[in-house]
């Protein structure tokens, strides 16, 4: 139905409470609460005034994967119902870190890391919503300017017995691991951000919820009414265990190259495809569930391509596949690699990009999982003599040539 009303551009004041919610409440995990959230719309109906809807991103790492599209489609559906959405980049947060579901203290960007991040993300974000209309928002702009005097006033808004009962936190002293205090200050400015914009309405992941129910809190302390809170799943990565992220090389970036995104679908479960299709895509889940789980697959993957890249480039794509992978064929382009005969497999792979290290390298040599003209190598010591095509995993090609 969404995919309708968006065709349709329409406000979020002229659509029925029930068809936004519906739209609102696929792949959300939880909202606290619906009932407030009913009132929300209802008075902005009434009122003819689109709701503020937050979300803040830490820019922690230049690229973006399907896991943060999942919030991001979310924003977009409240855009395309009218509502104003705030794109808050936690530049001044991001140099703290998010404790957020983590096991031990994240790491601490500079100034100008997280500038950096924060330009990549802007130009991202626009294969997913509407910038024209998008607000976007550093929290530097508040903070920077909070004097010191200010700043210990904030943090008596919130006790460090709340802080200890969340769960991450309870699990590292158990483990006598250490919680710094920076760590209790990020959900306190977390929730100021909300105070700041008078967010009615805060998405994020279930590993932020203790966040976002702080800034619930802080607007009650503030006198503001309080921000419904919309928590979206985290997205398993291609593994099928862990959430997808680049420290567990799990991930798929929206700006990969088209080959490697469509590979990196073909090789989910079919359970995960499902999941995939509900939190990344509009299609009707009936009709997919009918459906082959390859050519769901295939359907899926040409999907996500043409959206963050081109319908050509997934036609393409989807027919090298099945050239490749079902007729056991050689791709037509191959990246080719010029050495002199001495260099070792391993340095080739890494150099090569076909393994991000050395350590991959020997897993996938381990692993039986890299061949050199169809002759799977065994040693990590063998050296190319002759040009011919070298091969990791199921869908990495490089021509050597001596």
């Amino acid at each position: 139905m969404w995919s309708r009303l968006r065709s349709a551009s329409p406000q979020g004041y002229k659509v029925d409470i029930n068809q936004q919610l519906e739209i609102i409440k696929r792949g959300a995990v939880e909202i606290i609460s619906e009932e407030e959230l009913k009132k929300k719309l209802a008075e902005s109906i009434k009122t003819k005034r689109p709701l503020k809807i937050k979300a803040g991103f830490d820019p922690t790492a230049p690229d973006l994967h399907l896991g943060h599209t999942v919030l991001l489609r979310k924003l977009r559906q409240f855009q395309d119902l009218g509502h104003e959405v705030y794109f808050l980049i936690g530049d001044f947060t991001g140099q703290i870190g998010d404790p957020s579901g983590r096991s031990e203290v994240r790491k601490q960007l500079s100034k100008e890391e997280v500038a950096k991040n924060a330009e990549t993300y802007k130009k991202q974000v626009a294969k997913i919503l509407d910038i024209s209309k998008l607000k976007i928002v550093f929290n530097s702009k508040w903070f920077e300017k909070m004097k010191g005097q200010e700043f210990g006033m904030l943090l008596t808004h919130y006790t460090a017995n709340k802080m200890l009962d969340r769960e991450d936190f309870s699990q590292r002293r158990a483990n006598k691991k250490p919680v710094y205090i920076s760590e209790f200050i990020y959900p306190i400015l977390q929730g100021y951000d909300s105070v700041m914009l008078k967010a009615d309405v805060e998405l994020g992941g279930t590993d932020q919820i203790f966040n976002l129910l702080v800034g619930r809190d802080l607007q009650v302390d503030f006198k503001q009414p309080q921000q419904v809170v919309i928590t979206m799943p985290l997205l398993e990565g291609t593994d099928g265990v862990q959430k997808m992220s680049k420290s567990y090389a799990n991930y798929i970036g929206i700006s990969e190259p088209t080959k490697e995104i469509f590979g990196k679908i073909m090789s989910i479960s079919d359970e995960l495809m499902l999941k995939y299709y509900e939190l990344l895509t509009d299609e009707n889940m009936d009709s997919i569930r009918k459906m082959h789980p390859k050519q769901a697959k295939v359907n899926l993957a040409k999907l996500i391509i043409a959206q963050y890249h081109s319908k050509p480039a997934a036609e393409k794509e989807a027919v090298e596949f099945e050239r490749v992978f079902s007729q056991k064929e050689i791709p037509q382009e191959i990246i080719k690699f010029k050495t002199d005969g001495k260099k070792k497999i391993i340095i080739i792979l890494t150099e090569s990009g076909l393994a991000a290290s050395g350590n991959e390298a020997r897993r996938l040599i381990k692993q039986g999982a890299v061949t050199f003209d169809s002759q799977k190598i065994e040693k990590e010591d063998f050296t190319p003599k002759t040009s011919g095509i070298l091969k990791a995993g199921s869908r990495r090609f490089l021509k050597i040539i001596i």
